[in-house]
């Protein structure tokens, strides 16, 4: 047994892409869209693990997704937690839980999928802006 991907429902395939692609950096893999089955499928994987890869289901009749359907959440191991915050932030993305230890912090997509953010290796010294960053909702 493998693992494939990790399937998250999202309502807006454009507000999507600019979270999952262009703030958190992930790649994409690959597109399908059914006609027939009235559904878009995008995978994307982080740089260099194209292996553990999510799969964005856009199905184009309308429905409410409401708590992200009782899904957990995402997590992805960060080279530098500071700096992938930072490049989050300059996307307009509200760090839930800022890297106040230098090791864990989350965010949440356009669908309030709650996304975790780990420290490679070792956390990183105490910096600010983070330290002092309360938590801002729910993640």
């Amino acid at each position: 047994m493998i693992y494939l991907h990790t399937m998250v429902r999202v309502s807006n395939v454009e507000q999507s892409l600019a979270f999952y692609r262009d703030a958190l950096g992930l790649q994409v893999q690959r597109e399908y869209a059914s006609e027939q089955g009235r559904f878009t499928l995008i995978y994307l994987a982080a740089p260099g693990d194209k292996q553990a890869q999510i799969e964005l289901t856009y199905n184009w009749d309308p429905e409410t997704y409401s708590g992200g359907r009782n899904f957990g959440h995402i997590a992805f191991g960060v080279d530098n937690i500071y700096e992938t915050c930072a490049r989050l932030q300059d996307h307009g993305v509200i760090i839930s839980r800022p890297p106040r230890d230098g090791r864990m912090a989350f965010v949440r997509s356009p669908d309030q999928i709650s996304i975790e953010l780990l420290q490679k290796g070792t956390p990183l010294p105490p910096a600010e802006p983070w330290t002092s960053m309360p938590n801002i909702g729910s993640w």
